[in-house]
């Protein structure tokens, strides 16, 4: 029946009252009223539920990040990594995304007009999001988190925009004389080249360790140090 129908002749004869032909479509309208308005209260409440997740959310993982709890690109101290070919050959302005030194280690290679390598990792130091490279902003590109628009200056990692707290940790890259690029190490964010090398030679390698003038490797570099 529909809400505008009146109600079947009740095969009397008799009359109806104007109010009773009425009062069924009233309280079919007033159900109807109340079923929106418990779906909407519902959808609100979803809503704001799902905002209150996602928030909660970014800030623990914020906290995390902050605090150590959660990993951190180059944190390990397990030695230094082995070394990982990720290319075979990469061209000014390009960029590579690749794993180093673990698979859940997101990392970017790049090389600059200038045939600058740099490696960075591709984990953003705000909020854990993944660092993109943009070939054709500013005059070098640069790196870049689309989450809270972060910024990091493709020579040197460090920030230039947004609200990350710290450079991203390096990457260590060498090339071959056949134009591959591998990755060698990594860096706290940070941290010098040589004192992340240094930190993750330990007594693995002491010759490089050496050659690199590593505090406390087999060589006197305190000798070198006092003749400098």
């Amino acid at each position: 029946m529909s809400l505008t129908e009146p109600p079947p002749d009740n095969g009397a004869g008799t009359a109806t009252d104007p109010d009773d032909q009425n009062r069924p479509a009233d309280a079919a309208h007033a159900a109807l009223h109340d079923r929106i308005a418990a779906d909407s209260l519902t959808s609100r409440r979803d809503y704001l539920r799902i905002v209150a997740t996602v928030s909660g959310g970014l800030a623990v993982g914020g906290i995390g990040v902050a605090s150590g709890i959660l990993h951190r690109h180059g944190d390990s101290d397990d030695g230094a990594p082995e070394p990982r070919k990720i290319a075979d050959r990469l061209l000014p302005g390009d960029s590579i995304a690749f794993r180093y030194p673990d698979e859940e280690d997101r990392a970017v290679a790049v090389r600059l007009a200038d045939g600058t390598l740099a490696g960075y990792s591709a984990v953003c130091t705000h909020l854990a999001c993944a660092v993109l490279w943009r070939k054709d902003r500013g005059s070098e590109g640069e790196l870049y988190c689309p989450c809270h628009e972060g910024v990091f200056d493709a020579r040197t990692g460090e920030v230039t925009a947004g609200p990350p707290p710290r450079a991203l940790p390096k990457v260590l890259l060498v090339e071959e004389v056949d134009g591959s690029v591998w990755a060698v190490g990594t860096t706290r964010s940070g941290e010098g080249v040589r004192e992340g090398l240094c930190r993750q030679l330990g007594d693995e390698r002491p010759g490089l360790a050496e050659r690199l003038g590593c505090p406390g490797a087999a060589g006197a570099p305190a000798e070198r140090s006092r003749r400098t």
